[in-house]
């Protein structure tokens, strides 16, 4: 008890490690997974207090209140409606006992995650990942913009004074809005960045 107080008083218990994929099964964020919609975890990280678990679909964080306490908040944040952006990694000095990789998901507070250095490797690879979804993300979201767009200069191109039939607007409108729902909600609305993962983590 009194080791873990020492350790939360020098913030020691901050420090995390990176759990190899074989020992997944075995943390918390396993739980709360969806593997019924076929979500897998590719990267964690793990402090006395906090595990950071990077799934193909979302970031789990299982936020801890202390190193000391069991309380214990799931918050998630899907890569479908949070981008990742301002990835960064800080790597150690001298007399530093650890490594540290900061970046942004959706609009909420920047996250900030320590490492302990000799992890370095692995979390070059995460660094490589998140940075690779950001961009992706970017991209998704020009050609959402740019899809939403040709659908406005479509519309105009229905003049107030046309005489077009019903059927026709109908029919047309119908054709549309299934092209735009495809390119929006599925061609560029990606999900699941397990890709990215296989291709950057080394488990």
């Amino acid at each position: 008890m009194f080791k873990k107080l020492a350790s939360e008083a020098l913030g020691l218990s901050d420090i995390g490690v990176i759990v190899p994929a074989s020992e997944f099964n075995k943390v918390d964020a396993d739980d709360y997974l969806f593997s019924e919609d076929g979500e897998k975890i590719f990267f964690l990280i793990k402090s006395k207090k906090d595990e950071y678990c990077f799934t193909n679909l979302a970031l789990v964080h299982v936020d801890g209140e202390s190193a000391v306490s069991s309380k214990r908040v799931i918050k998630r944040y899907d890569y479908l409606s949070h981008r990742i952006s301002h990835v960064t990694l800080e790597t150690a000095g001298t007399i530093d006992m650890d490594v540290e990789i900061k970046f942004r998901i959706g609009a909420g507070e920047p996250f900030s995650i320590d490492v302990r250095k000799n992890f370095i490797e692995q979390l070059k690879d995460l660094y490589k990942a998140l940075h690779s979804i950001g961009k992706l993300q970017e991209r998704d979201e020009q050609a959402r913009d740019i899809a939403m767009q040709c659908l406005g200069v479509t519309g105009q191109m229905f003049k107030l004074g046309q005489e077009v039939s019903e059927e026709a607007v109908s029919r047309h409108y119908v054709s549309l809005l299934n092209t735009v729902n495809n390119v929006v909600l599925e061609k560029f609305s990606r999900k699941d960045y397990a890709a990215v993962f296989e291709r950057y983590i080394q488990n």
